[in-house]
């Protein structure tokens, strides 16, 4: 007999998403997923000056805030043909570079390990055997015993006291929990220190941006990050100095830390690479540009159907006709009126709530399709694109983790592959952040100090799409200009694609292919569906959660 199981909110921290599963027999047979609010920012940019809309559209997010910056301003570059200036391009790039770490460290630490790691198991573990397990495997100075037992001792403090927190909600002591004490230990100590690292990130972001979140220095054609070596009030030695040592902290957490850790656990948890595959079918566009046309980038684009790299078909640049015309989002299973698919520069935001219908509409996330098809972005799309072009950085990481793992390409499709690959993207992120400042100060050096071109909007209708390849995945805004004016507005964004419901023919989306076949030991425990859906880091509406300590409903929130 099968057994319905909701889950709602499933995201830890990052918007409203309800997953439902039917259990059958230990595994999923069925699964919806459901975004449960609706983010309508596409009607507010409506009529607006174009040159505004990046401020506007890094609201879809209260947490990644720049990536919608970034793919907003480069709509209006895409429609006007404008020229950015290299400059711009490489404090551009230490940006998506910095807040691509913060954001990898965030998921890892706080959104999906707790999926893996046992916070109670804790208090049972060997400080002295945990620092010998964590410099076995790192010579980061922050392994030592005396950390590991004053991190046990606080935890002790909290389980004693009853104020678990944000651990509170934890299956702790589920039967699928494998760490041992030891290592429950090291995942707990680095979860607390990878809350300063993540800020240091952030930090680097705001010195270039002006705050985070929410970056203010964008402007179209280039940035307002004005370059002065000189002057105290500019971006200068002294602020270029600190960007290096702050991210060089964060390079070295993510590799000595991060990726031991990633390492370690994935050593565990061999199954996990076996589970949560679901679509296929990847999708990832280049980024960092490193011209001042985006037509030159560090890290490939492509398209990859079946997980197959024999597949592979290069995206070389933002321009790809083939690309800009092969998206399109479908609304048969979403709470909008119609039941069509259209281009995202025909696209209409107009709402249509039904309640939560299983064979009809059932959720405010659109159905992206490439070509028909659905597709999975995030880290395992770019890692495996970049792999199959040949990318001899991301190749040289790829290469030894599947070492040491012991692991091919073909597990990167599966739960723990998603992590993975979220962890060897960040690798690869630490050593472009200061890769792009080294780029940056030899570019000042030979004396170019322009950092934008001055743009004015031009009477007429023009179409553009900015694409950014973000730490979930493929993003693209797309932009309708007439006369002076925002016509239309559109943003196709990575938890869309992956969170997609089924479409008009019955294609499920990422998360609901993913989930089919996961095992579920226990229902009113449903740990394994939440290992699954965190494996993509969801983030939905990106609207903000609270909890009460004890568990008890703050508050109600009706959709009409």
């Amino acid at each position: 007999m099968s057994k319905r199981i909701t889950l709602d909110p499933i995201t830890r921290i990052e918007g409203h998403l309800r997953v439902d599963v039917e259990v059958n027999g230990g595994q999923v047979s069925k699964a919806w997923s459901s975004a449960q609010m609706w983010r309508g920012i596409e009607v507010i940019l409506k009529g607006r000056d174009p040159q505004d809309a990046w401020s506007y559209a890094q609201r879809f997010c209260g947490v990644c805030t720049t990536v919608h910056a970034i793919s907003s301003i480069r709509s209006v570059e895409n429609a006007l043909n404008v020229e950015v200036p290299l400059n711009a391009q490489y404090i551009r790039n230490i940006m998506i570079a910095q807040h691509s770490v913060q954001d990898h460290i965030v998921h890892f630490y706080h959104l999906s390990a707790l999926d893996w790691v046992d916070i109670v198991s804790a208090l049972k573990a060997d400080p002295k055997k945990t620092a010998s397990i964590a410099q076995s495997i790192s010579d980061w100075p922050g392994n030592s015993e005396k950390e590991f037992k004053a991190v046990q001792d606080k935890l002790k403090k909290f389980v004693e006291g009853g104020q678990l927190g944000i651990f509170a909600s934890g299956y702790w002591g589920h039967p699928a929990m494998k760490l041992p004490p030891e290592v429950n230990l090291l995942a707990v100590a680095h979860y607390l220190k990878a809350l300063d690292y993540q800020r240091k990130a952030a930090q680097a972001v705001a010195i270039l941006g002006g705050k985070n979140p929410h970056i203010q220095n964008l402007v179209v054609g280039g940035v307002a990050t004005a370059v002065n070596m000189d002057n105290l009030a500019t971006l200068n030695m002294e602020r270029i100095a600190y960007l290096k040592e702050l991210m060089t902290e964060t390079r070295d957490f993510v590799q000595k830390v991060y990726y031991p850790d990633l390492v370690a656990i994935g050593s565990f948890y061999r199954d996990w690479f076996r589970h949560g595959a679901g679509v296929t079918n990847y999708l990832a566009v280049p980024e960092f540009a490193e011209d001042t046309r985006n037509t030159k980038f560090a890290l490939n684009g492509g398209i990859i159907y079946n997980g197959d790299l024999a597949t592979f078909k290069p995206i070389n640049d933002h321009q790809d006709q083939a690309l800009i015309q092969g998206i399109t989002e479908g609304v048969a299973h979403a709470w909008y009126e119609g039941a069509d698919s259209l281009h995202p520069w025909d696209g209409e935001t107009k709402p249509e709530y039904t309640d939560f219908q299983e064979n009809g509409k059932y959720s405010w996330c659109k159905s992206p399709r490439f070509n028909g098809k659905a597709m999975q972005v995030g880290p395992p799309a770019q890692i495996l694109a970049s792999y199959a072009a040949g990318n001899p950085l991301v190749k040289k990481v790829v290469d030894a983790t599947n070492a040491k793992l012991g692991i091919g390409l073909k597990e990167y499709h599966s739960t723990m592959g998603r992590l993975v690959a979220r962890g060897l993207r960040a690798h690869v992120m630490a050593d472009l952040s200061l890769t792009y400042l080294d780029k940056l100060v030899d570019n000042i050096g030979k004396g170019d100090t322009a950092y934008a071109n001055n743009t004015e909007i031009p009477s007429g209708e023009y179409k553009g799409v900015g694409f950014h390849e973000a730490p979930r995945g493929t993003l693209s805004h797309w932009m309708v200009i007439d006369k002076k004016k925002i016509k239309n507005y559109q943003a196709v964004v990575p938890s869309t694609w992956n969170a997609s419901p089924r479409d008009e023919h019955g294609q499920p989306g990422p998360y609901e292919a993913s989930l089919v076949g996961n095992p579920v030991a226990m229902a009113d425990q449903p740990l394994e569906v939440l290992r699954t859906v965190h494996s993509f880091d969801p983030c939905i509406a990106c609207a903000v959660h609270t909890i009460d300590p004890a568990g008890k409903e703050i508050t109600k929130v009706k959709v009409l």
